[in-house]
């Protein structure tokens, strides 16, 4: 069956750097987007970023643009998210997700923002960012 697992997860001062892995198994997703959402406590699921099939697009959530950076190895079935500059407010539990959509609404994410463009899910990571 499909699994996904996060890992990398953490304490991490304000200002420090985590890189966070997530490792598909069970069927190849090299053709379809992933993504990352987070959720902190008493918060809804926030979409973080997602990324193309090849790389060659990314889109970000607003509160994460210029110091996140998500990317994919195809051949391992991974996905990444390197975490820079962090906050106290990016404290939340880290998920990763994959979807069965090749392609996105020119210029936007449209639904591959949004928890419903996904199908598969992992268990989620936690991160927390101490001040």
């Amino acid at each position: 069956q499909v699994q996904l697992v996060e890992s990398g997860g953490g304490l991490v001062q304000a200002g420090g750097s985590l890189r966070l892995s997530c490792a598909a198994s069970g069927r190849s997703f090299s053709s379809y987007f992933m993504g990352w959402f987070r959720q902190a406590p008493g918060k809804e699921r926030e979409f973080v970023a997602t990324i193309r099939w090849n790389g060659a697009t990314t889109y970000y959530g607003d509160s994460v643009k210029g110091r996140f950076a998500i990317s994919r190895d195809n051949a391992k079935n991974t996905v990444y998210l390197q975490m820079n500059s962090l906050k106290p407010e990016d404290t939340a539990v880290y998920y990763c997700a994959a979807s069965l959509r090749r392609t996105e609404a020119a210029g936007t994410p449209g639904i591959l923002g949004k928890e419903n463009g996904y199908a598969y899910w992992g268990q989620g990571t936690q991160v927390t960012v101490s001040s």
